[in-house]
């Protein structure tokens, strides 16, 4: 008995000697560790990394940048089973415990022992948080001391249901998804609330190991883990037994659904992006920015379509080019065709494509497309196809397939018509699945029979559309060239290029600002200058290489005569025009300092001469192009919106006599603008007289209504104005035209300036992919007119005179401002029946 007495009290020494020293070294570490512990208050702090996101002004996605995809939910927003989902995959005890969970530790350990892995874990989803939100990833004792400690700080001081939260908007779940709501669309492109059993515990089975339990690279060993939480999930009382077996029973149904833009608008992406991180530095990337723009969505993919349909018809008039490559006959009879066809690129909606079978009988082409698999191609896809020789002449055009490919070419294609696929059991891919995750046949799943193709070549020509809200300088839409992808240099806002005549309705405006009139007559005849800017003799000519004599300045302006605009720009002086420009905002610095400025020899980017002509079209009042709306933050709070624009006539220095002027209001009677009844206004001051701007609206008018710009009559509106631009050898080509409210002007050219061909003109290039945008961004507009601003007469005149028509004699009506009127017949001019003018007949003049 005392034998056993004194044995309890060793034992009892030691236990109480052991647990002594455990507090004591726990104590101490707890002392050492505690002052480089975080405060728990900096996780309500901490910014998830969560991407920027770019969306139209109705709200349709554009872009997304940034490597993490996370979109942050309450944990009132994910369904109870999911919660418990991840609570028995992960820590059952997850509402009984402090932080730390004894039982589950004890638990993990006799799983290791007895079957060698550990199922269900050994850290708490406390802990994980701590680890996830503080701590390295380094396997220390030190480290996971650091994460008790902090796991029971947090549980003192945050409740269970933020923990959870928290938990769930930080795990990562492989292919770039952190959080529950971003892998639910990752793999199921499903909201969190629209996952069924089996899906929510797929994605439970994800935090453990998120790659070799991922169901696209490992579906097996994913299955096996997914029925295991179904299991526990049974065994916990969180489903019933036959919910069980249906889950389990359920086929896996995950794929790969990229964040899918809405828009193709990739130019204004990367617009948008690069203010963004001007703006916040890499942070952009990663605090959740939300960035809404000015563009339409409608608006802004006519303006992307339009401009690949405008530049692949300019190319395919000018003849098919050959192959990009060719394949040898031992490689095509190897197979795995897609494989070999790999390394070119697809270009938006082109495909890379190889010749298999060219039948000049039944004029039958077969193809291999990547992706896509076997294809057949019509011959009648190819009959545009004629021999490309130089921009001014194209071979024959082809009789048979074999005239223009042959078997081994690779040519690009575009999909025209795709075969009915096969139902299955299995949800079909919402996106294009990333190239790693594609089968090794590389083709898209369901596709069994030949896709029906036509030939294409990727254009040489680009070009850039920029269509500008007249009145507030708002970018409606903005396409920067062919294809993003293919190049990145954004045409609409860096390229440089000559003007050509679109230059002349500034040089016309500063005609009507000097005191000339839309009747002043000018000799459209042979002129020669030597001059020594010009280094050598120049010999002008208009465009059809004929002279029309004395001409008025409206019919040289919608007839676009360059002798005219030379002479105007010598009457007016040079350096008056330059500074005119000056006042109106046109870069001058690329401008030339001679007679060849009246020709658009300078060099404007197109963004810049869509902002001259918007400054026109809303009745001459400056114009600040901006792109982005609004920006907000994570949390939904504004932190920037663009200021409301005022169009300012007069006391535009002062806040308090700011006067704003409606356009289309004639008396121009609004109250005063102050910084107290708008804070934020962008104030835009007039910088030309209204009257010569809708003298001029006028003049251009009838360049589509009577001269270069007929092909706009097309959409049918009365509205229209503009003007065409062709440089010397057909270099540049240009559309600039517009209605009181939209300006949109488009360009086309070769990166590097060469001809177009000899026929090929702003009217033939340009206009085509202007009509096909407008017809979409006016659809439904009612026709939008400047007012007519007082100061303005009309006046029957003599055409070939430019003055007053003497009663009786044939006359056209003109506009003029009431200082530059023809002078009035004097009272002994005689009407042609030998009569004395009167005042009756002065007034029938005037009326």
């Amino acid at each position: 008995m005392s034998h056993l007495l004194r044995t309890s009290r060793l034992f009892a020494w030691f236990f109480l000697t052991g647990l002594s020293v455990a507090v004591i070294v726990g104590s101490g570490f707890y002392l050492y560790l505690r002052p480089g512990l975080p405060p728990v208050e900096q996780l309500l702090d901490i910014k998830l990394q969560t991407p920027l996101r770019v969306y139209s002004k109705d709200n349709r996605l554009i872009a997304e940048f940034g490597e993490k995809r996370r979109a942050p939910i309450t944990i009132e927003q994910i369904p109870t089973i999911q919660l418990q989902a991840f609570m028995a995959a992960e820590d059952s005890r997850f509402y009984e415990h402090f932080g730390v969970d004894i039982k589950g530790l004890a638990r993990a350990a006799i799983e290791l022992i007895s079957t060698g892995s550990i199922q269900s874990g050994g850290s708490t989803i406390t802990m994980q948080v701590a680890k996830n939100y503080f701590l390295s990833r380094d396997r220390t004792f030190i480290r996971k001391f650091n994460e008790i400690l902090l796991a029971v700080q947090i549980e003192r001081e945050l409740d269970k249901n933020r923990i959870l939260e928290l938990y769930l908007n930080k795990i990562y779940l492989g292919n770039r998804a952190y959080g529950i709501a971003a892998a639910a669309q990752v793999y199921y492109n499903k909201q969190v609330n629209e996952l069924s059993l089996a899906q929510m515990a797929m994605l439970a089975g994800l935090p453990k190991a998120p790659s070799a339990y991922n169901p696209l690279a490992n579906p097996q060993r994913a299955q096996i883990r997914r029925d295991w939480i179904l299991g526990r999930m049974k065994e916990l009382g969180f489903i019933s037994p036959e919910e069980y077996e249906s889950a389990v029973k359920a086929p896996l149904t995950a794929t790969y659904n990229a964040t899918e833009a809405e828009v193709d608008a990739d130019y204004v992406a990367e617009m948008a992006r690069a203010e963004m991180v001007r703006r916040f530095g890499e942070e952009a990337y990663t605090d959740g920015y939300k960035v809404t723009l000015t563009v339409d969505s409608r608006d802004q993919q006519t303006a992307t379509d339009a401009l690949r349909r405008g530049l692949e018809a300019y190319d395919r008039r000018h003849g098919f080019r050959g192959a990009i490559g060719q394949i040898d006959a031992e490689t095509l009879a190897g197979g795995n065709l897609s494989k070999v066809i790999q390394g070119y690129p697809r270009i938006e909606s082109l495909m890379p494509a190889v010749i298999t079978s060219v039948n000049d009988d039944t004029k039958e082409t077969l193809a291999h497309v990547r992706r896509f698999g076997p294809a057949t191609m019509p011959f009648e896809s190819m009959q545009w196809a004629s021999r490309y020789k130089s921009e001014n002449r194209t071979g024959p055009k082809p009789d048979k397939p074999s005239d223009v490919v042959s078997v081994g070419d690779v040519v690009y294609v575009r999909v025209e018509e795709l075969p009915q696929a096969p139902s299955t059991e299995t949800e079909a891919p919402a996106t294009e699945a990333p190239e790693a995750s594609l089968p090794e046949s590389d083709t898209l799943p369901g596709i069994e029979q030949p896709v029906r193709v036509s030939l294409m070549q990727v254009p040489k020509a680009e070009g850039a559309l920029i269509s500008l809200e007249a009145k507030t300088g708002a970018i409606e839409a903005l396409a920067g060239g062919y294809s993003f992808r293919q190049s990145k240099y954004n045409r609409a806002i860096q390229a440089r290029r000559q003007p050509g005549s679109t230059f002349k309705p500034f040089l016309y405006l500063a005609a009507l600002e000097s005191g000339m009139s839309p009747a002043t007559i000018y000799n459209d005849a042979p002129i020669v200058f030597d001059d020594s800017a010009l280094e050598s003799t120049w010999r002008p000519q208009n465009s059809s290489g004929q002279f029309y004599g004395p001409t008025p300045l409206r019919e040289a302006l919608y007839r676009s005569r360059n002798l005219v605009s030379i002479r105007l720009l010598r009457d007016i002086g040079i350096p008056q025009t330059l500074d005119y420009l000056k006042q109106l905002k046109v870069p001058t610095e690329n401008m030339p300092r001679d007679l060849s400025l009246s020709l658009g020899s300078g060099q404007l980017s197109p963004m810049e001469l869509a902002r001259g002509l918007a400054v026109i079209a809303n009745g001459g009042y400056d114009v600040e192009p901006f792109l982005i709306d609004s920006i907000t933050d994570v949390h939904g709070n504004t932190v920037y919106q663009a200021p409301e624009v005022v169009l300012c006539d007069r006391n535009c220095d002062t806040t308090e006599d700011d006067t704003p002027a409606n356009p289309d209001d004639e008396a121009n009677n609004s109250p005063a603008i102050t910084s107290e009844t708008v804070p934020e206004t962008r104030v835009m001051r007039r910088l030309a007289d209204e009257r010569s701007v809708y003298i001029l609206h006028s003049m251009l008018q009838d360049v589509v209504k009577r001269g270069t710009g007929r092909r706009a009559l097309a959409l049918g509106r009365d509205d229209i104005a503009g003007k065409t631009g062709t440089t010397n050898e057909q270099r540049d080509t240009w559309f600039a035209g517009f209605n009181h409210n939209l300006a949109t002007t488009v360009w086309v050219g070769f990166d590097q300036p060469a001809p177009l061909g000899r026929r090929e003109f702003g009217a033939s290039t340009a206009l085509p992919i202007w009509v096909d945008y407008m017809k979409v961004a006016l659809e439904g507009a009612p026709s939008a007119f400047m007012p007519r601003p007082n100061g303005i007469v009309n006046i029957r005149i003599n055409p070939e005179t430019g003055r007053r028509a003497r009663p009786g004699e044939q006359g056209v009506f003109e506009i003029f401002k009431e200082e530059d009127a023809p002078a009035p017949l004097a009272a002994d001019d005689t009407n042609p029946d030998g009569t004395h003018g009167n005042g009756d007949d002065l007034s029938r003049q005037i009326f």
